[in-house]
């Protein structure tokens, strides 16, 4: 049997086809709000159970107890703010009960919004509660402080349900748990990655789907920092990784499309919520999950997990791994006995560098044929 949903149940909040075109009749009528395209894929994982059990955008009460505790206002785990952050000359328009429509940058009706409450939060300190640090120079930081000062908050309804961006990977918690059933997978560990497979990549996912029925490799898709790998790229890549190297029917790949807070511990516990909702029982969390630069100790996203013994998931915690020539094979510090000098340590900023410069990448590091996907590409890097 599945796991769960967070809360219990799956949510959806997709109109059906003729309720969606029946409300289009309505909106010229309504008020109409422009939204960025990250807030466009909130709104589509909200509406498709992806951060279930949240139905739509957070009220001031679940924000406060997620910045003090961890924990939506009822409880439940919860650890990074789902917000809806608009201008004060768009706000001042806007009253409670009233539902509106969300556009989005092309102009084409996303969903409505029921508007629960209307406010204002300090961003300073919702910063400190979520990143651990209010620096400017933290990515996820910058970006949060740059948001308008109201919050709106209500359930969404999503008016169709569209898949953009890579269709074929773009799978709902219904049909990630659809597959699992089927392949009658009773346990399913997660991989979270934002860049393309190396041997260290490999080696850990096969360690766990050795204690695992299935694996699904869960890339997060959207903007990224400057130089990370595309997304394009990255999917082709792992593509090559299952077709070539995995048994084909242990493992599925789909997207996560989100913008990387960087948050660290408190987006590592996210992370598990989100992939418990697509029917994993396991996840794995490397060294600095989620991280960024140095400002989380390399395994602070290990120890979070002992602050939530009921969040309903299984973490697999590993250590860094590498190559060590001694040993000739991948290992950890766990169970290579030989001295760091014997190591070739994969990392993707190592990786970038070398297939930036032209040169050849070990294949003790990278396998020659993921090399080969990325060198083939003419801009394999976000600007």
């Amino acid at each position: 049997m599945l796991i769960k949903p967070h809360g219990g149940k799956l949510v959806n909040r997709i109109l059906s086809p003729e309720k969606g075109a029946d409300i289009l009749t309505e909106i010229p009528g309504m008020f109409q709000l422009t939204v960025s395209a990250e807030t466009v894929s909130e709104v589509q994982n909200l509406a498709r159970g992806v951060f279930s059990p949240l139905e739509g955008f957070m009220g001031s009460a679940d924000v406060e107890s997620v910045v003090k505790e961890g924990r939506l206002a009822k409880g439940l785990a919860w650890t990074i703010p789902i917000l809806l952050a608009v201008e004060e000359s768009q706000a001042r328009f806007l009253k409670e009960g009233q539902t509106l429509t969300l556009m989005d940058e092309a102009g084409i009706p996303l969903a409505l919004l029921h508007l629960e409450e209307k406010y204002r939060f300090d961003k300073l300190k919702i910063a400190r509660g979520v990143f651990g640090t209010d620096d400017e120079k933290h990515p996820g930081v910058k970006k949060f402080l740059g948001l308008h000062d109201v919050f709106l908050s209500g359930a969404v309804d999503l008016l169709e349900d569209i898949r953009i961006p890579y269709k074929r990977y773009n799978l709902s918690p219904k049909e990630t748990r659809y597959l699992f059933r089927k392949r009658r997978w009773d346990t399913v560990v997660a991989f979270q990655t934002r860049n393309p497979p190396h041997r260290a990549h490999e080696y850990i996912q096969k360690c766990a789907l050795e204690i695992c029925d299935g694996l699904f490799i869960n890339p997060v898709i959207g903007r990224k920092k400057s130089g990370d790998f595309t997304d394009e790229l990255i999917l082709k890549a792992y593509q090559t990784l299952i077709d070539d190297f995995y048994p084909q029917n242990r493992v599925v790949m789909s997207i996560l499309p989100w913008q990387m807070r960087y948050a660290g511990p408190k987006e590592a516990i996210f992370h598990a919520i989100v992939r418990k909702n697509f029917g994993c029982t396991h996840h794995i969390i490397g060294r600095d999950h989620a991280g960024v630069g140095d400002y989380y100790d390399t395994y602070a996203a290990h120890r979070i997990f002992a602050d939530f013994p009921d969040l309903g998931i299984q973490p697999l915690f590993f250590e860094h791994s590498f190559y060590c020539q001694a040993c000739e094979n991948m290992a950890t510090a766990k169970t290579c006995p030989h001295q760091k000098d014997s190591w070739l340590t994969p990392s993707g900023t190592k990786i970038r560098g070398i297939i930036t410069e032209g040169a050849e990448v070990a294949s003790e590091i990278m396998r020659p044929e993921i090399v080969e996907v990325l060198a083939s590409a003419d801009d394999p890097f976000v600007e």
